[in-house]
């Protein structure tokens, strides 16, 4: 399974050393590759370094990309956690 889906930063800070870290160790949780995109620039989300060096900033758009057997469970729990504004006040 694959699922591409275009999500928006929307914590202050944007996708710093402390957000890039809590989306990494929830990508780990699942069975899938997960793959961030911001115009030429990607990353693997098992990355902190990687998903720093995407300068994602608030309200800027990324892509992420989902593969495999928990593709969909993957995409969701990332997507939940960009909402959220990485568990942060702002």
């Amino acid at each position: 399974m694959n699922i591409e889906k275009q999500l928006t930063i929307e914590n202050k800070l944007g996708l710093h050393a402390r957000a890039a870290t809590q989306l990494v160790e929830l990508a780990t949780q699942f069975n899938a590759r997960i793959t961030l995109v911001k115009g030429d620039k990607s990353a693997d989300a098992d990355s902190v370094l990687g998903l720093m060096m995407l300068e994602s900033h608030q309200g800027e758009t990324v892509t992420v990309i989902s593969e495999g057997p928990d593709a969909q469970a993957a995409m969701d729990a990332i997507e939940t956690l960009i909402a959220g504004r990485f568990n942060e006040a702002e």
